[in-house]
């Protein structure tokens, strides 16, 4: 791939040329939109979610004449939000969504705080009216008919790392800095580009050098070293607790190296559960404080006589309701930017370089071998008894012996993902969800940038039935670009997890019954995927023998389940909510 832009399309205009000195094949200008899609394919986020918009045209007109970029069109831009964010998580680098100003930006809005909840790196991208425009105040649509125009960029900021309106004087910094500090920080961030900055020809020997992720101050490195291993020497054993921000950084094969070592137990908070496979000797399975399935998994957590939090978010979902036993002020903090041991606090030590130091450390000392502490998978299901009617138990133990190594398992917040907390994934597989911002529907938008981030691994979505009709309108983009997807639509007949919390016969907890097997058809795309509906035990056992067999197709398998049951981890989640609720 060229370190600059391949102007694409001849009769583009004038301004969005390149230009070359004689004799030189490199351009020395660009305009201000190829300089943003060429660093955003070279940081690898070539493909790019969202909407067209008046005000972005003229900047989506430019981005596309750049070689390697992609446009993927989705059907809002709440779902292009999501869908960029679940292309973050599964790339491990950064997403990217256009919007156009005012509606297509504060649509959007919602996904891109998840983003930020989660620590997504994920860039959104505005097109907005022009800076002649906004000088003069013009009441324009999209707007709020009071001549500020900076409404919707000062929202952004709350739920981002850093947001800028570009200007054609300082677009390539304006860019590169927000780049930079999405990647360093890992949050979101906002650019607003004007329609004639999106045009406007800037400077391109930038492009000749690839943005780097920022490094550590190497002398807080030293000191921190030097005082890991003091620390580690004189403990036995090492237990640590994995979050989430490992694979915001792509460090799980470092994760791995470090589990090879003797003495070292690894668990995983549920937001990154099989961090490391979990049949691996030293792995704990997932961790939940007092709802942690396996009580021997617990107490090497909770006692362990040296504990290392890595990249770990310690929110009441991850945590089991604050029921960790654990001290953090006495555990080894390695997080995005910064570790601490005891009281003291290495800045500018990035979490990357802190858990290198730790496996070197670990493979200059010597400790006895762990016994191994053993989280069975959910009991095999009984044999299918021809006509009975499906609960929560037997599906999900059905499902753990269905799953297969390689599977990006995707479950939406409430039922789906806390059934799938209590499986044991195969090896090389992935859970996707989004615990800590909870918003319901996120995951069919995120199957399909998930599906975009990795084509060659089969995705497998749980989605409930309410989750399910906030945003299935996406799951036509996913089947008509070819990926084939498995679907579990849970149908328990409305808001099961708020039944479970509170007045479970309100009239708001009910939906409204769709027929779900038909969507596909509603989406002009029944040929490219399979459909069967699953209310009985032998229903189930075919309907999943169909999805194994289906491999070119997408299936949609709809699940009928009582409206009132729920998965074991659920049911204590709930139980516990309610009594907080009523304690209040």
């Amino acid at each position: 791939m060229s370190d600059f832009p391949t102007v694409t399309d001849p009769d583009a205009p004038a301004t969005a040329h390149a230009t070359a000195q004689p004799g030189s094949a490199a351009p020395t200008t660009v305009t201000a939109g190829q300089y943003l899609a060429s660093r955003l394919v070279q940081l690898g986020a070539d493909h790019v979610f969202g909407l067209p918009g008046d005000f972005n045209l003229s900047l989506l007109d430019q981005m596309v004449t750049v070689e390697g970029f992609h446009w993927v069109g989705s059907t809002n831009e709440l779902n292009a939000a999501y869908a960029a964010d679940g292309y973050a998580r599964l790339r491990r680098g950064l997403g990217a969504l256009v919007t156009t100003f005012g509606v297509g930006e504060l649509s959007a809005i919602n996904g891109v705080a998840g983003s930020f909840s989660e620590d997504v790196p994920v860039v959104q991208i505005t097109g907005m009216p022009s800076t002649v425009q906004k000088a003069a105040g013009a009441h324009l649509h999209h707007t709020l008919i009071d001549g500020d125009y900076e409404h919707f960029y000062r929202a952004y900021r709350e739920v981002t790392a850093s947001a800028t309106i570009v200007r054609a004087a300082t677009a390539t910094r304006d860019i590169d800095a927000a780049l930079m500090t999405a990647l360093r920080e890992s949050k979101p961030v906002y650019l607003g580009i004007p329609a004639d900055v999106a045009v406007a020809p800037v400077h391109a020997a930038n492009l000749r050098s690839p943005l780097r992720a920022a490094t550590s101050d190497a002398g807080e490195l030293d000191r921190f070293i030097e005082a890991l291993a003091e620390a580690v020497a004189a403990s036995t054993q090492v237990t640590m607790l994995v979050g989430p921000q490992v694979h915001r950084r792509s460090l799980e094969p470092l994760v791995r190296e470090i589990a090879d070592h003797d003495g070292v137990y690894v668990a995983s908070q549920n937001m990154s559960k099989a961090v490391l496979d979990e049949s691996h000797p030293a792995s704990l399975g997932t961790y939940m404080g007092a709802f942690t399935r396996v009580d021997e998994a617990r107490a090497a957590v909770d006692d362990a006589p040296l504990l290392v939090l890595a990249g770990t978010v310690m929110s009441d979902f991850l945590s089991g309701f604050f029921t960790q036993r654990f001290d953090e002020d006495r555990a080894i903090e390695l997080g995005l930017t910064a570790a601490r041991i005891a009281d003291t606090t290495f800045y500018g030590v990035r979490l990357e370089d802190s858990l290198r130091a730790l496996h070197g450390v670990l493979a200059r000392t010597s400790r006895p071998a762990v016994t191994a502490v053993g989280h069975p998978p959910i009991a095999d299901a009984a044999a299918p008894v021809p006509g009975a009617p499906l609960d929560q138990e037997h599906f999900w133990a059905a499902v753990q012996g269905w799953l297969r190594p390689r599977t990006t398992v995707i479950a939406d917040a409430g039922t789906s993902f806390y059934g799938a907390l209590d499986l044991v994934l195969p090896d090389e597989s992935d859970l996707l969800g989004q615990p800590v911002w909870s918003s319901i529907g996120y995951t069919i938008p995120a199957t399909l940038g998930a599906s975009v981030a990795l084509p060659g691994r089969r995705s497998v979505l749980f989605v409930g039935d309410g989750a399910a009709q906030l945003t299935i309108q996406e799951l036509s983009t996913v089947l008509h670009r070819g990926s084939t997807p498995v679907v579990f639509l849970l149908n328990n007949d409305g808001y099961t997890v708020e039944r479970k919390i509170q007045s479970p016969e309100a009239v708001y907890q009910d939906i409204a019954p769709w027929d779900w097997t038909l969507i596909p058809a509603a989406f002009g795309a029944a040929d490219r995927v399979v459909t069967a509906k699953a209310a009985t035990q032998d229903e189930l056992a075919f309907a999943l023998e169909l999805a194994h067999a289906t491999t070119d197709k997408a299936v949609l398998i709809e699940v009928v389940l009582p409206a009132m049951d729920s998965p074991r981890l659920l049911t204590v989640l709930t139980e516990a909510i309610a009594h907080a609720a009523r304690r209040d």
